[in-house]
């Protein structure tokens, strides 16, 4: 018997035969079998600590204790999450081969996840940001391109290194990308991103361009399309050049884009839409980030705030 399994003798058996079935069943990995191994060892170890030895007496009310003590302990709700779930696996295996008659993990709700709301920037922080490049020049004029798209559109990393010269409608005002699942949608172009790409592509795109460069808009001095890394790596450098101490990425252009839209009173709808979000629920983070601003402005320009 392992050294790990000494403080758990009543429920040696049990455990090892449920990684037996994961892996020889399942074909779980192997990571997947130690990270379960290791939350029913602190599972068990808790039941041998309240004197339950024997499975079948283990009640919803005995696991919601252990999902507490977790919480005692200072274990965030992703941690307790994944604990609850490696526990009620582990019950769904005890139904199958009949050795508990009742699943104690039936009436227990999973704990909801709290969600981090997105760093953005503010009005000035962001008009900072889009005035840093030197647009006297090519790179300068490209990345002022770059920067008024990323934030006039919402666009993802992804989205912008792929986003191909035939799906700019300049004239129209807007531009057609493909999302996660190739899911294509329509974004409206501001005037302030159509003058920079009109101003990129006419006067700095040409010079950047190989015999070889593909119909991505957006490309790097030896004319190839740009990677994530040397976007992060570009627009790190301008927001030290903005005096932008927070850390931000070109994500955090995405969530300014729809922070200030919702704060400026714009559909969650249309807001979903432009973002690509499947499901406003998605969209939805950003209606806390708006109640945020009016408790902010309330408190400075009421006279009881």
């Amino acid at each position: 018997m392992t050294e790990k399994y000494d403080k758990i003798k009543a429920f040696t058996g049990i455990l090892r035969n449920y990684l037996n079935y994961l892996f020889a069943e399942k074909k779980s990995s192997k990571n997947t079998i130690e990270s379960y191994e290791f939350d029913l060892i602190a599972f068990f170890e808790f039941l041998t600590a309240q004197n339950i030895l024997n499975i079948e007496n283990v009640s919803s009310e005995i696991i919601s204790q252990y999902l507490n003590n977790l919480r005692l302990n200072s274990k965030n709700e992703r941690t307790i999450i994944r604990h609850l779930v490696t526990i009620r696996n582990f019950f769904k295996f005890l139904i199958i081969e009949n050795t508990i008659k009742t699943d104690p993990t039936e009436n227990i709700d999973m704990p909801k996840m709290s969600k981090k709301l997105p760093n953005y920037l503010s009005y000035e922080e962001i008009d900072r940001l889009l005035n840093a490049p030197d647009t006297n020049t090519i790179q300068g004029k490209r990345d002022k391109a770059i920067l008024e798209v990323l934030y006039g559109c919402g666009l993802r990393i992804s989205e912008l290194v792929e986003l191909k010269t035939k799906n700019l409608y300049l004239e129209e005002g807007y531009i057609k990308v493909f999302g996660k699942g190739s899911k294509e949608r329509i974004i409206p172009l501001g005037r302030y991103a159509i003058e920079a790409l009109n101003e990129y592509l006419s006067t700095a795109r040409h010079k950047l361009s190989k015999p070889d460069t593909g119909d991505e808009v957006f490309i790097t001095k030896h004319g190839k399309k740009f990677t994530r890394q040397a976007l992060n790596k570009m627009l790190y450098e301008y927001a030290v050049k903005a005096g932008i101490t927070s850390h931000i990425s070109p994500h955090t252009l995405r969530h300014t884009f729809a922070t200030h839209l919702i704060n400026a009173g714009a559909d969650l709808r249309a807001v979903q839409e432009m973002l690509g979000h499947s499901d406003v629920a998605t969209t939805q983070i950003y209606t806390h980030l708006n109640f945020d601003y009016i408790k902010e402005v309330h408190k400075n320009f009421h006279p009881h705030g």
